[in-house]
Formats: C-alpha cells, structure tokens, sequence
C-alpha cells in the first residue's frame, strides 16, 4: 500500500460511508458526489438580476396560462436555482424514485452473498478482507455487503444526477416535479444552454421554459394522484429487477477502500441490475411511459395556445422541446445508467393530437375534466387512433368522480384502468 496515514484515513472515510443509516441508498454520497461533478464544471451563483428575470417570467407565464386551462396555478414559490441548488432541492424525489428498485437489488445483493460468504469474502482485496474481520468476520459479510451495495448505488446516483444538472432548465424538466411542491424554478445556466443555437431571443427561450415550468405546477399541484401513479409504475417496476450474480462476483476485487471513485467504475463498468422483461414489468414501463406522454402532451398543448400569438419563435421552441423529448433526453439516461430503467414519452405526437382535439371538441373544461379521475384517461391503445378516443366515447359525465384533479376512490397508486398499454 501507500501512505499508511492515507489509507488510514481512507478506511476511516470507508467506515463513516458504512455507517449510513437512511435506506438502501447512500444519498449522502450521492450528494457530495452530485455536488462535486456540479463543481467541476462549474456553477456560479445566481445574480439579482438573473433572479428577478426567472421569477417575473415565471408570474408572466402562469397569468398567460388562466387562459389556456381550467386547472389554478400550482405555484406557491418562483425561484431561480443554480445547478448545486438543483442537486439539493431533487434529491428527496430521486431518493423516492430510485430507493425501490435499490432496495430490491441491495437486498438481493446482501441473500446472494449470504449464500457463499467463504468463497467471496476471499475474493475481496486484502484491504477490505481486514476490514471484514474487524466487522466480526463472516458473519457480519452479508450486512457489510449491503451497505456496500448502497454505497455503489448512491455513487452511481450522485453521479447521475451531477452530469443531469447540467443539463435541465427546471424543476419539472423530466416530466416529474423534483422540487419541493409548489415550489416553480428555472436553472438561467440551463435556460441558456437550451437556447444556444436556436436563434432565439433569451428573453423569448425564458418565457417559453417559464411557461412549460408553470403549466407542470398546474397539472401536478391539481392533480394529486398523478404523482402516486407514476411513483408506483417505478415500484412495479422494480419487482421484477433482479442482480447479475456472476457481474458482481467479478465486480467485488475491484472495489478498494482507498478508492472511494473505484465504486461508481465498479456500478458503470458492469451491468449488475437487469431487468426481468416479464410481461408484468413491461406492462409497468408501458404504464410509465404513457402516463408520461400524457403529462407532457397536454402541457404541450396548453402552452402551445398560450404562446403561439404571444412568442413569435413558439414553434421553433416547441419542436426544440419535442426533439429533446422524444430522442430520449438527459432523464432517460440518468435512468438507463441507475437501473437500467427508461423515463421516456415515447409517443408525444399521439397524446398531444389526443389533447387537441379534446380541446377542439369539448373546450378547455372538457378537455381538463379527463384528469378528474385515472379510470378517464386515455390509454396506450387509445395512442393508436387519438380521433376515435376524441369521437367515439360518448360526451363524458363525470357526476360520478369529483371535481378535477380529486383523488381516486380506493386511493392506491396501482395502474389506472386499462392504461397499462
């Protein structure tokens, strides 16, 4: 070894990151992670004026909006937020996304080892083979071992999320709010990023990002079950993923306590989360990604009639945003290097043709009143032939659901009916 010193306090920064208590997942790590890849690349802090541009953009844009929706503005706080900033306010959704598809795979990690604890205990670098002495030997392995599986997870995660922050322009800009609720904000870094190129005014590019960022608050301040629906796809999904055994066994000598960056190699460099690809876990993803396109078409659709005689480069911007969108953006990776999982709306040109003629059809309050329950939406199937979902249900009555954006009847976060392509 090196430096004794060093790898003494290496193994005393080993043993704190063992010490995590919070779940399956070491958030800490991943936050200091997260923060330091921010650092990296740097990440200045907001200016005054820089603030005050994003917040009268964000007003702006939800009055624009009580034209546009029936559904009131979801925005409490408007908020200009620095990448760093970012990292903080959305890991306690990434934390809420990701821990059950860790805790499975953690936990699955932690039997499997249990199973041979001999052989792969000699597996391990001396290094760590001293430490599982100190830790009680092999009978303390199959714990040790979980918490390690945390520690590779939350390095991944705060890696994800780091190389995710320099990318997004808001707080909503994977279809999901990852800020606190009601809290609306815009990263000016990424707002400027997005318009780079695009030949667009930057106050234009602003507004157009504000109003996307406002219409999200909208729908997910309205309708509280959407959050749950989405969440528990996530869940579904993650029953089904299982640990690649012989990965991991391949996996384990490479992990060195001197090298705490070693962890997230290890994670990237193998494939250790696989999905099952039963009919049970598609079904899930389906159920994911046609909840999600129906998030971002009717935004799309909101903002489009708000903007379009206000923004003169509207249609640029909003083809910019579906490119993005549909070729699979910074979300869809973050989620493909963490667990192998995409958060895609693979069908925004359906969902939004859905929505617009809703609105042709049955106006602003029909249309809106679809979200008054899961059973009402439409489903992947639907996707096929949006003119025979606008035409071919009867005029809605939803006398027998409440008001828009209320909570179903049995309260669950399972699939809505029939949405589960």
């Amino acid at each position: 070894m090196g430096d004794p010193q060093q790898f003494a306090e290496a193994l005393r920064q080993f043993a704190d990151l063992m010490s995590w208590q919070g779940g399956p997942v070491n958030w800490d790590l991943a936050k200091n992670i997260a923060r330091q890849a921010v650092a990296q690349k740097g990440d200045a802090s907001i200016l005054t004026t820089d603030r005050a541009k994003v917040v009268e953009a964000l007003r702006l844009a939800d009055l624009w909006l009580e034209e546009t929706t029936e559904l009131p503005s979801g925005i409490r706080t408007a908020n200009a937020w620095s990448r760093s900033e970012w990292v903080e306010a959305t890991l306690p959704v990434w934390s809420k996304l990701c821990d059950p598809i860790a805790a499975r795979a953690v936990s699955a990690m932690g039997g499997m080892l249990g199973e041979n604890q001999a052989g792969l205990a000699g597996g391990l670098p001396p290094e760590m083979q001293a430490l599982v002495g100190g830790l009680g030997g092999l009978g303390g392995l199959t714990e040790m071992m979980r918490r390690i599986g945390g520690m590779m997870v939350g390095g991944q995660a705060g890696a994800a999320v780091g190389a995710l922050a320099a990318e997004v322009v808001s707080s909503t800009d994977i279809g999901i709010p990852l800020g606190p609720e009601g809290t609306a904000a815009l990263l000016p870094a990424g707002v400027a990023a997005f318009g780079a190129g695009l030949g667009v005014a930057a106050d234009e590019v602003r507004l157009f990002l504000a109003l996307r960022e406002a219409a999200h608050h909208r729908l997910f301040g309205h309708v509280p079950w959407l959050r749950a629906r989405l969440y528990g796809a996530v869940e579904d999904y993650a029953r089904g993923i299982t640990v690649d055994a012989s990965a991991l066994r391949d996996a384990m000598p490479q992990i060195d306590p001197t090298n705490p960056e070693a962890l997230n190699e290890v994670l990237s460099g193998a494939a250790l989360f696989q999905p099952e690809d039963t009919p049970a876990q598609k079904a899930a993803l389906a159920r994911l990604e046609t909840m999600l396109a129906l998030v971002e078409g009717w935004v799309a659709t909101i903002v489009t009639a708000a903007a379009t005689d206000r923004l003169p480069q509207a249609t640029a911007l909003a083809e910019a945003i579906r490119r993005r969108r549909a070729t699979g953006g910074p979300a869809e990776r973050t989620f493909v290097t963490l667990v192998g999982l995409e958060l895609r709306p693979r069908r925004l040109r359906e969902a939004a043709a859905i929505w617009d003629g809703l609105t042709a059809e049955r106006g602003i309050a029909g249309r809106d009143s679809i979200w008054a329950h899961p059973d009402l939406l439409p489903t992947a199937d639907d996707f096929d032939d949006p003119d025979g979902f606008v035409h071919g249900r009867p005029e809605l009555d939803i006398s027998d659901f409440d008001k828009p954006g209320s909570e179903p009847d049995d309260g669950k976060a399972d699939s809505p009916g029939g949405a589960d392509g």
